[in-house]
């Protein structure tokens, strides 16, 4: 029996050579199937990271446009703003002229209302004057009583409306 024992140990240590061949090659292919796995989640991580890169490229490209636009409507509407102030203030520049001219016109037609009425009064004072004098002298009246006065016309004032400050249109074109 003493050969077949060395047999025996021999078989058995083969045999567990041979088991622990086969626990490592099947450790070696669950590591390489993990390993794969880990390198498909790998390059998908990468493809993601890279369209996520691309993508935030291309959000910065617009947000530096969209705040180019921004600055530029700003700008336009700093400058209408300034055109808005200077259209109100010339509007007030020519609202002032045109009451000023208004007014100018009312005083002239006035001062020359006062001098129609000192002519007219002017004119009944020399006609009594004449009157009396032609009494006076016993001549003939050369206006035979029938004399009629033209009646007084009061000169039609147009009314002319203060235009309210703000009202009215400005085409400065």
């Amino acid at each position: 029996m003493a050969p077949s024992v060395p047999r025996t140990r021999a078989a058995a240590a083969l045999r567990m050579k041979q088991i622990a061949f086969d626990n490592q090659d099947r450790t070696i292919r669950r590591l390489s199937a993990q390993l794969a796995t880990e390198r498909r989640r790998l390059a998908a991580t990468k493809k993601e990271l890279e369209e996520t890169r691309v993508a935030l490229e291309t959000s910065h490209k617009v947000i530096a446009g969209l705040t180019e636009i921004g600055l530029s409507m700003s700008k336009k509407v700093e400058r209408m703003k300034v055109k808005k102030h200077q259209v109100r203030a010339n509007h007030v520049e020519c609202h002032q002229k045109f009451q000023a001219r208004i007014h100018e016109a009312e005083d002239s037609m006035q001062a020359q209302h006062l001098l129609i009425e000192a002519l007219v009064d002017e004119k009944d004072s020399l006609l009594q004057t004449i009157h009396g004098l032609q009494e006076a002298n016993n001549a003939p009246a050369p206006f035979d009583g029938d004399w009629e006065e033209e009646p007084e016309e009061e000169p039609k004032e147009e009314e002319i409306e203060d235009i309210p400050l703000g009202e009215g249109e400005i085409d400065d074109e």
